[in-house]
């Protein structure tokens, strides 16, 4: 069916009725062939279909928005921040008045060439994220490792911070 098909006030002109004896039916069938085609489109554009296909690489586009895991026990806060990509170089780590601020830079740059082609991209992107700590941290005791494009920062707490939490007992009603 063509588009012209399926435009409602020239439907008499530009079809055989004799051919189908409800018209209104098969213009639902291919509305509704046509919104799937159209939905199909879309998740192939934002899901990509190959390996050079637009946001199938995380930061690719210098859209950089690191993934943070936040944890706390009764000693420290440990803060893991995915980078991957990047390496210690490229991150500063920051700690004042009880606020984590985490910054990077990536520079990323990709060549390649065939018997028909050169391609070179390049992208840039960074990236802030500053995460309020709760309680006193002992400052000298702060330790940040890199691995794997992996951040892993430990973050102690005080012998006082830890010292005035108070478990409460929970009672049954």
């Amino acid at each position: 069916m063509t588009l012209k098909d399926m435009v409602p006030w020239r439907w008499g002109g530009l079809r055989n009725w004799d051919e189908e004896h409800r018209p209104y039916e098969s213009f639902l069938r291919e509305m509704d062939s046509l919104h799937k085609e159209m939905d199909r489109l879309f998740e192939d554009f934002w899901k990509g279909s190959g390996s050079h296909h637009f946001m199938t690489q995380p930061f690719q586009y210098g859209a950089l928005n690191p993934q943070i895991d936040e944890t706390e026990d009764e000693k420290a806060f440990h803060v893991k921040v995915e980078l991957p990509g990047m390496d210690k170089d490229d991150v500063d780590v920051t700690l004042s008045s009880g606020v984590l601020t985490i910054r990077g830079e990536k520079k990323r740059e990709d060549e390649e060439k065939g018997n028909n082609f050169y391609r070179k991209e390049r992208s840039f992107g960074s990236f802030r994220r500053s995460l309020p700590i709760p309680v006193d941290v002992d400052e000298a005791r702060v330790e940040a490792k890199f691995e794997k494009g992996i951040l892993y920062i430990e973050l102690p707490k005080t012998d006082e911070a830890i010292k005035k939490v108070k478990h409460i007992s929970v009672k049954a009603a």
